[in-house]
C-alpha cells in the first residue's frame, strides 16, 4: 500500500486522485485543498482517506508521493517545508505547464535527486474538483521531467504508476519541456488571441466581420475562449521561450507579406505562397485528418468513454444503426484544451445532432464543440 498526498485538489489533483482510487483502491490518500468545500467533497465520495486542514502538514512527510497540484506560488513554496519532513524514497511532483521555474526552486533547495515534474495535457476550461473526471488522464499524453539526480529505479516506478491511471507518460528535460510547449501549446493561444483583438479592432460598428465569422475563424480561434488568469501566468513563467518562438513566427509572417506584396510580379513568390499552404497541408495532415484546401466547418464531437475493450465499437455501432456516417473516429492524447477521450467527426451538421441526441439518450457524456 502506498501512500499519496495532494496539495491542491481542483481540476488536475481531484481528477489524478479520482484515477488513483479507481486503479488503486488500497491506496492511503491525503490532501489539502484551500477550499474546505472541495475536501469535504473528496472526503464524503471517498476519493480521499484523509483531511490537513494546513498546506504544511507533517503527515505530508509519510506519503511515498506528494503532488504538487496548486498555483506555481505555493508549489515553490511548499518545497521547502517538504524537503524538511520527507521520508526516505518520498517521490516529489507537479502538474503545471511550465517546468524551469520549479526546477530552477528545486536546484537551489538540492531536491533533484527527489524531485519529478509532470505534466498532463490533459484539461479544460473548467475549473475546481467538482469538474475533475477520472477519465481524463486515460490516454493522454503525461510529461515527466526528472530532477538529475533521481534514481532510474525512481523514475520507472513512478513512470508506472502514471502509466497504471491509463496515461501515456513521456520522459523529457525541463528545457525540453519548455520550448517545445511554447511552440505547439503557448503560441498557438497567444496567436489566437491577437488574431481575435485583431479582427475586434478592424470590425466596423454594425461588426460585420462578428457577424460572417465562420466555422473556419471560430476553429482556429477556439482556444481564446481560455482562462486569461491563467495564460498570464504561463507567459510569465515561460517568457523566454515564448519570445524565441515568437521572434521565429514574426520572421516567418514578415517573409510571407513580401512574398504577397511580390507575387503578381514574381512567379517564385507565387511558387513559396504555393510551397507555404503545400508544406502546412502536408505536415497537418500527418498529426490528425483534416479538410483540404481552405478551412471548412468542422462537425464534431468529443465523448467520455471508459478505455476498456470493445468502447468504440459499441459507439460506432449505436450511430451505424440509426444510419449515422462517421467521417473520422479517434482517441484524443493531447486533451490539455479539450474535453473528452473520444473525438468524431461528422460529413454534416444534422448527422452531429441526431449522434448527440442518440449518445445522451444512452447516457454517455457529450461535449460540444
Amino acid at each position: 500500500m502506498k501512500t499519496i498526498g495532494f496539495i491542491g485538489l481542483g481540476l488536475i489533483g481531484g481528477s489524478i486522485a479520482k484515477a488513483i482510487r479507481k486503479y488503486h483502491p488500497d491506496y492511503h490518500i491525503l490532501a489539502y485543498n484551500r477550499s474546505k468545500e472541495a475536501l469535504a467533497s473528496a472526503l464524503s465520495s471517498g476519493i480521499i482517506d484523509g483531511v490537513c486542514e494546513e498546506m504544511k502538514d507533517p503527515r505530508f512527510g509519510t506519503c511515498d508521493y506528494v503532488f504538487l497540484c496548486a498555483p506555481v506560488e505555493i508549489n515553490l513554496e511548499c518545497l521547502a517545508y517538504l524537503k524538511e519532513i520527507r521520508q526516505d524514497g518520498c517521490i516529489i511532483t507537479d502538474v503545471g505547464s511550465v517546468k524551469g521555474i520549479i526546477h530552477q526552486k528545486v536546484e537551489e533547495l538540492g531536491m533533484t535527486d527527489c524531485f519529478i515534474g509532470g505534466h498532463p495535457m490533459a484539461g479544460s476550461e473548467k475549473t475546481g474538483f467538482d469538474h475533475s473526471n477520472e477519465r481524463i488522464l486515460e490516454n493522454a499524453y503525461y510529461i515527466l521531467t526528472p530532477g538529475g539526480e533521481v534514481g532510474l529505479e525512481y523514475i520507472g516506478d513512478f513512470t508506472e504508476l502514471i502509466r497504471s491511471l491509463g496515461a501515456i507518460p513521456m520522459v523529457l528535460t525541463a528545457e525540453e519541456h519548455d520550448f517545445i510547449t511554447a511552440g505547439v501549446s503557448h503560441l498557438p493561444h497567444i496567436i489566437a488571441s491577437a488574431l481575435v483583438n485583431l479582427v475586434k479592432t478592424l470590425d466596423n460598428d454594425a461588426e460585420y466581420m462578428k457577424t460572417i465569422a465562420a466555422g473556419g475563424f471560430r476553429d482556429i480561434t477556439r482556444i481564446a475562449s481560455s482562462s486569461p488568469v491563467m495564460w498570464q501566468q504561463i507567459c510569465l513563467e515561460n517568457h523566454e521561450n515564448i519570445s524565441n518562438v515568437l521572434d521565429d513566427y514574426i520572421r516567418m509572417l514578415i517573409q510571407i507579406r513580401c512574398s504577397i506584396d511580390n507575387c503578381a510580379s514574381d512567379g517564385r513568390e507565387a511558387d513559396a505562397i504555393y510551397q507555404m499552404f503545400a508544406s502546412s497541408r502536408d505536415y497537418r495532415d500527418s498529426i490528425d485528418v483534416v479538410d483540404n484546401g481552405p478551412i471548412r466547418k468542422a462537425y464534431v464531437l468529443y465523448l467520455d468513454i471508459a478505455d476498456e475493450a470493445g468502447g468504440i465499437a459499441t459507439i460506432a455501432t449505436i450511430l451505424a444503426m440509426d444510419k449515422i456516417s462517421i467521417k473520422n473516429i479517434g482517441i484524443i492524447h493531447n486533451r490539455e484544451f479539450e474535453q473528452g477521450v473520444l473525438k468524431i467527426e461528422f460529413y454534416e451538421e444534422d448527422a452531429m445532432e441526431r449522434a448527440i441526441a442518440l449518445l445522451k439518450k444512452r447516457n454517455y457524456i457529450v461535449y460540444e464543440r
